[in-house]
């Protein structure tokens, strides 16, 4: 029954609309068991540039919203100065697998990342991480820190705890619903108003159109659900109450034209109009976090590093 399931996994990867030629770099796969279930993590594992003085391994976190090719230019800034680069997508988005049965948590997606890492004989890496990937990554410092040299959490969610404010949970079943009408037009819309602050460039049209693609693929009705659960996660498990236990060295850098807040348009008007203020927020994070660094970027929204590459490598190269 076993080999029967991770046959049918594997089927999965190679059906999804996530296409290899989709990647910059080859997309590997990682076979695993959790939760009584055979499944296949996706991700790329770059070496660093031949004849480069090597400095170890990064480890990137993608967001919500994205897959791991999103990362391209941070990746070849990395390989360029010695780095390894292990980018994986999360079970549960992109081309990894989707169970439709899974106790999503950022508790367990961190043992299955630092899973990955011992399956490649990884043990110490710098963190990078983004959006959703922030609550990911700020977990797995608190969960392994011995593993984790330095985190870099750029435009993190999670900053501050959205229900207890007063945003009204969704149930997963609303969720899904919600997640299932998404297209293009509302995907652009969303990402128009919360990350570029109303100013968009042809560029980001391409990361928008990514992730609606995934809603309109075969696997669109899995994706949608998938989305659905680990909203949920996001909703139920904040880690901003324990930005004050992490011990390792860590920095924040902030856009300060963000202003995402999952769920805010379902938030009385009252709440809905102090949540996702990214300046106070990065701010405040910084002063949690014992010897944080705070790296503000100015007319910058949600993706510094799509953004205005060349601005976020310049304020970045320092901190490798």
């Amino acid at each position: 029954m076993r080999r029967i399931i991770h046959v049918l996994a594997l089927l999965g990867v190679i059906g999804s609309a996530q296409a290899a030629s989709d990647y910059p770099y080859p997309p590997r796969s990682f076979e695993f068991e959790s939760q009584q279930q055979a499944l296949v993590m996706r991700y790329m594992d770059v070496q660093p540039v031949a004849g480069v003085d090597e400095q170890g391994v990064a480890l990137l976190l993608h967001g919500k919203n994205f897959c791991a090719d999103y990362w391209v230019d941070t990746i070849g800034l990395l390989r360029e100065n010695g780095y390894r680069v292990i980018v994986p997508e999360q079970i549960g988005f992109c081309s990894s697998d989707l169970p439709r049965r899974y106790q999503y948590s950022f508790h367990q997606l961190a043992d299955n990342t630092r899973a990955l890492l011992d399956s490649l004989g990884v043990d110490r890496s710098l963190v990078i991480a983004h959006s959703m990937g922030g609550m990911l990554g700020t977990r797995y410092a608190l969960k392994y820190p011995d593993a984790v040299s330095k985190v870099i959490l750029v435009n993190p969610i999670g900053l501050e705890d959205w229900v207890q404010l007063g945003v009204p949970h969704t149930p997963v079943d609303a969720a899904y619903a919600a997640e299932r009408k998404k297209d293009f037009a509302s995907i652009k819309q969303y990402q128009l108003r919360s990350y570029y602050d109303g100013d968009w460039k042809p560029a980001y049209e391409r990361w928008a159109r990514r992730l609606a693609d995934l809603y309109e693929g075969e696997r669109g009705d899995a994706i949608a659900w998938s989305q659905a659960l680990t909203y949920d996660m996001l909703q139920t498990q904040p880690v901003v109450h324990e930005f004050g236990n992490l011990t390792v060295p860590t920095v924040l850098m902030i856009g300060q034209r963000d202003r995402t807040a999952p769920g805010r348009g379902k938030a009385p008007k009252a709440v809905a109009e102090t949540l996702g203020d990214y300046p106070e927020l990065g701010r405040r994070t910084a002063e949690r976090i014992p010897d944080a660094e705070l790296v503000e970027f100015d007319g910058l929204g949600h993706l510094p590093q799509i953004e205005d590459f060349d601005r976020f490598a310049r304020a970045l190269l320092p901190h490798l």
